[in-house]
């Protein structure tokens, strides 16, 4: 299987060139050139095996470098019990309609582990397939969680740095406290003066700089990413879409065969994209449902077939989700169109206008796939008190997901049962969660943590245990034209 650019068609690369490179030089994302079909007597077989079982038959499909032995040991390694307790990613019914699929049981708390403790060890893996002897500069862009996933999966990975990027106020005391505290001896932590807009164009930036990417071969490194824009890091979420409908048809749910919605908080695109792929390699899937908070960009978008970020960036109780600028949208508009050409005009658009616009047609082609709505803060701080009233504790970014699920129930006439991607732990934002359970108890991130639980009567989760005692080893920023100086001290070239 080979990948193509979305920005330039005539370059193919290998699955193992895809993942090392991470992002192609022109700036474009690579994707496969086809998608793998699943049968339905496939899917069933699924069912019968381990999560990571499952990831090995879907990634597999994908990566014909891997032999099945190397993708097991992977797999067990990366889904380890004593990382993510006996079940990876739990699906947790609620009604006889609707479940949460609970993806943040992992070592830091987040959905995102669920591709970054895999991810590193594809890359390491794909740079000794392609013969590469330089050294990798991991860069990631994150709003929250990504950052964290990666600093840990990455953590005294030989051959490696990884520096992070976040928005110095757009983030939750939790998130913040979490990456500055990281230990290893090849990590690096940065706060940007700006919003995640500014810090992942800034990474993209440094990717597309062809000077900086010279002297840096010339020491005996290069770059790749950590960001859903690497395939590697995009490519393990497609599995729990699978692993969520062979669950979802044992908790009774769904029968075989039966489709599911899926309703997804989204950002970056990434999460809501991997859905997709699993409904195109035969996954019973009907309407994805793009969820979206204040900076409802994607349900616009998904609504008009304008894309245009001229608008006021809010920073909201989801701040994962506080994004103008979806990067992983360019891969759908490459897969449904085919043309390079058309999406280097969309982002060119994006570029120098802030906007671009599909055809009518293609719209279409969108609207037939996915669904999309938006909660509002108070919508979400009030889907928090519904559900805990109900005995269940989510975070606002799931919150955001289920009153969007929600209000899709009540105007659609859809009586598909739905799945809502949970997406992190409700520790991570304690404060946002206490005050829509109507506690208003105040103090530190830290502090709140404590009070969560004794308010709720849940346990705090293993990795947040004692957070607070940990030394803050980054606490340093730096203005968005200034994050290439930061990686240059990174690596010692400054």
């Amino acid at each position: 299987m080979r990948y193509l650019s979305t920005r330039d068609a005539s370059l193919s690369l290998s699955a193992a060139e895809a993942i090392a490179r991470g992002l192609s030089r022109e700036g474009g994302l690579f994707l496969p050139e086809s998608l793998p079909r699943v049968s339905p007597e496939e899917i069933r077989a699924l069912g019968d095996l381990d999560y990571p079982g499952r990831a090995v038959k879907i990634m597999g499909l994908f990566l014909e470098e891997f032999s099945a032995g190397e993708l097991a040991e992977h797999a067990a390694a990366a889904y380890a019990p004593e990382r993510f307790g006996p079940d990876p990613a739990p699906l947790h019914p609620v009604d006889g309609a609707a479940a949460f699929l609970e993806l943040w049981h992992g070592p830091t708390c987040a959905f995102k582990d669920m591709a970054l403790q895999i991810m590193p060890r594809l890359l390491t893996a794909s740079l000794k397939k392609t013969g590469e002897r330089k050294q990798v500069c991991i860069l990631v862009a994150t709003s929250g969680d990504t950052g964290k996933a990666a600093l840990e999966g990455f953590r005294d990975v030989p051959g490696t740095k990884i520096l992070v990027f976040y928005p110095s106020d757009g983030v939750s005391d939790v998130q913040k406290l979490q990456m500055q505290t990281q230990v290893g001896g090849n990590v690096g932590v940065c706060g940007v003066k700006g919003n995640f807009d500014d810090a992942q164009n800034g990474v993209k930036a440094i990717f597309s700089d062809a000077a900086l990417r010279s002297r840096l071969e010339e020491a005996g490194w290069f770059f790749s990413s950590a960001n859903s824009i690497n395939w590697g890091r995009l490519l393990p979420q497609v599995v729990y879409y699978f692993s969520a409908y062979c669950d979802a048809v044992k908790a009774g749910l769904c029968a075989w065969g039966d489709e599911l919605n899926f309703c997804v908080p989204t950002g970056n695109f990434g999460n809501i994209l991997a859905g997709w792929f699993a409904k195109h390699m035969g996954l019973p899937v009907g309407k994805l449902i793009c969820a979206s908070n204040t900076n409802h960009i994607l349900t616009d978008f998904l609504s008009t077939g304008v894309y245009d970020r001229n608008r006021p960036f809010h920073c909201t109780i989801s701040p994962s989700m506080d994004i103008l600028i979806s990067s992983n949208l360019e891969r759908l508009l490459f897969a449904m169109t085919g043309s390079d050409e058309t999406v280097r005009e969309y982002m060119d658009r994006l570029s120098r206008e802030g906007k671009y616009s599909v055809s009518g047609s293609l719209l279409e082609r969108l609207q037939a796939d996915f669904a999309c709505g938006w909660s509002s803060e108070e919508e979400t701080e009030a889907a928090i008190g519904r559900m805990y009233g109900r005995g269940y504790l989510m975070d606002p970014h799931t919150a955001v997901a289920w009153e969007v699920l929600e209000q899709y129930r009540r105007t659609s006439g859809d009586d598909r049962p739905g799945v809502v991607v949970s997406t992190a732990s409700p520790y991570k934002f304690c404060d946002s969660v206490l005050r829509s359970i109507g506690c208003r108890e105040s103090g530190s991130g830290t502090e709140l943590i404590r009070t969560l639980s004794r308010v709720t009567g849940t346990a705090v989760p293993a990795p947040l245990e004692g957070l607070e005692n940990r030394e803050r080893r980054f606490t340093g920023s730096v203005e968005k034209t200034e994050m290439t100086e930061a990686v240059l001290r990174m690596l010692d070239l400054g």
